[in-house]
């Protein structure tokens, strides 16, 4: 059963990111049952509204399956990748916007260029 979105939802631009820096499950181990796209959404809810680990809406995943993934990604700086992906992506698209150009490519905020 779907549930109805959150604003702090992931978009699927932001999914497309995030996703590729996700790390496999570990080895060995039992099969991930859990929907790690539910687990992100459920961070950022955690995040944006503040409130306690354990006061998490019964729609997402537990809240204490939720907290582990975090302490975990944020221990091995995954949580820090993901949301540097995210935010050089959004630079680069607002770079692109403002001055029309057409490259994907553009530099991270911080590095200059000789010209």
């Amino acid at each position: 059963m779907r549930r109805k979105p959150y604003d702090t939802d992931l978009t699927e631009r932001e999914w497309e990111i995030i996703q590729p820096l996700i790390p496999v499950a570990k080895p060995g181990g039992r099969p991930r049952k859990v929907n790690i796209r539910e687990i992100i959404n459920a961070i950022f809810y955690i995040q944006r509204s503040g409130c306690a680990w354990r006061l998490l809406p019964h729609d997402f995943p537990p809240w204490k399956t939720v907290y582990d993934y975090f302490r975990d990604w944020r221990i091995t700086k995954v949580w820090q990748a993901m949301l540097k992906g995210v935010r050089e992506q959004v630079r680069c698209q607002r770079h692109n916007a403002e001055t029309s150009c057409k490259s994907n490519f553009c530099f991270p905020v911080g590095v200059h260029v000789k010209g």
